[in-house]
């Protein structure tokens, strides 16, 4: 078992958890990449402001977002997601919401305390089960762009003075912090339900994997 990094800081709250270098690396357009994905299984995805659109079109990716509400049966068929490697913006289920809501929607940022991610509403893809069955798990892999709170917030009080993005006029160090726990909390559940996933905390640094003791899952 690999070491933990030791600049790698552990967050707070119940989305803590702390991430390891990943072995063996590949360079996709001078970007550093597991050396085991495929280009065409990228899907990049992470709280507003963590670099997703910059990453993609440093690697020549599809230049449009798409979007995935992962309350719907059948999302990892969505077409949205055949077209990669792309940004993907996230729908959660969210406890006291009947719909799924990012985490820059009104109604979720206006909501006080913020709702807690309802984690039996997330539906999952099929594990393949026979010799013919689709491997949903394994078609696509999603990197969580999560860095620090402090970097997203400066870097999106920086957009705000540009007026470019409506969603960062009351941006606060709060609402990151929580935008951020989100995206921690979904990372390890997709991983532990096996869905391949891995974690870029540093824009210009290497992926990394979870370290999840209690539940070791394979690695990229």
């Amino acid at each position: 078992m690999m070491a933990a990094d030791p600049d790698s800081k552990k967050p707070k709250g119940a989305a803590a958890f702390d991430l390891v270098p990943i072995a063996e690396l590949q360079l996709i357009k001078g970007v550093p990449f597991p050396k085991s994905i495929k280009y065409r299984q990228l899907i990049l995805t992470g709280p507003p402001g963590s670099g997703k659109s910059r990453l993609v079109r440093k690697i020549g990716g599809w230049p449009e977002e798409g979007y995935i509400d992962l309350t719907l049966d059948n999302w990892w068929r969505a077409q949205s997601l055949s077209l990669r490697p792309r940004e993907v913006h996230l729908g959660f289920p969210f406890l006291g919401f009947d719909e799924a809501l990012t985490v820059f929607d009104q109604a979720w940022l206006e909501a006080s305390p913020r709702p807690r991610l309802d984690h039996a509403r997330i539906l999952l893809p099929p594990a393949k089960n026979h010799f013919f069955s689709t491997n949903w798990r394994g078609r696509f892999v999603f990197e969580f762009l999560i860095p620090p709170a402090t970097k997203i917030l400066e870097g999106r009080l920086k957009r705000k003075r540009q007026e470019v993005h409506p969603i960062d006029r009351d941006v606060t160090l709060e609402q990151v912090e929580k935008q951020v726990d989100v995206y921690r909390e979904a990372a390890l559940h997709f991983k532990r339900a096996g869905i391949l996933i891995y974690v870029r905390d540093d824009f210009n640094g290497a992926p990394k994997n979870i370290s999840d003791p209690a539940r070791e899952v394979p690695r990229l």
